[in-house]
């Protein structure tokens, strides 16, 4: 994760935080680049510099304070690792969940917001229905958060605000 941090500040990113060692990382960026350019200039930088190939989503702060406020979830998610937030990669990504959305997940229950589904897995990751449809039919246009990390994310980026 210290090298991710260098990569970043290398970049010019500033109160550049990584959360534990999953991959996440909360940024201040100069500017108003695009978030798709984003992205794609900071995946080529991780194989520049560190020799990764990865997919990269970027989500402004108020992106992710949005798919925190607008959970869906809240009366039936009580256990934060089996409840899970998909962010997609493009729209027509999105609307693939669209199309999962119509089918019945009991005892899973899925939600498709404006860039992010939110996948209540009763039963738990390995066991659900759900989650496995989403990855098969997403792939790398896909990355999935439980709550709690989203929470620790939002929180982060919360505080580089300040």
């Amino acid at each position: 994760m210290a090298d991710l941090r260098v990569l970043f500040e290398g970049l010019g990113y500033r109160e550049v935080s990584t959360l534990l060692n999953s991959g996440n990382v909360v940024f201040t960026a100069s500017g108003k680049s695009a978030v798709a350019a984003t992205a794609v200039r900071i995946e080529k930088a991780l194989v520049e510099k560190l020799g990764v190939a990865s997919r990269v989503f970027v989500l402004d702060a108020a992106d992710l304070a949005t798919m925190v406020a607008e959970n869906p979830h809240g009366k039936i998610a009580h256990d934060p690792s089996r409840f899970l937030l998909a962010v997609t990669a493009t729209a027509s990504d999105h609307a693939k969940l669209a199309l999962l959305e119509k089918q019945v997940w009991k005892p899973d229950a899925l939600a498709v917001g404006k860039r992010v589904a939110y996948l209540w897995c009763a039963d738990g990751l390995i066991e659900s229905k759900l989650a496995q449809a989403v990855n098969r039919t997403l792939g790398e246009a896909v990355t999935t958060r439980n709550w709690a990390t989203m929470n620790k994310l939002l929180a982060l980026a919360q505080q580089e605000k300040r």
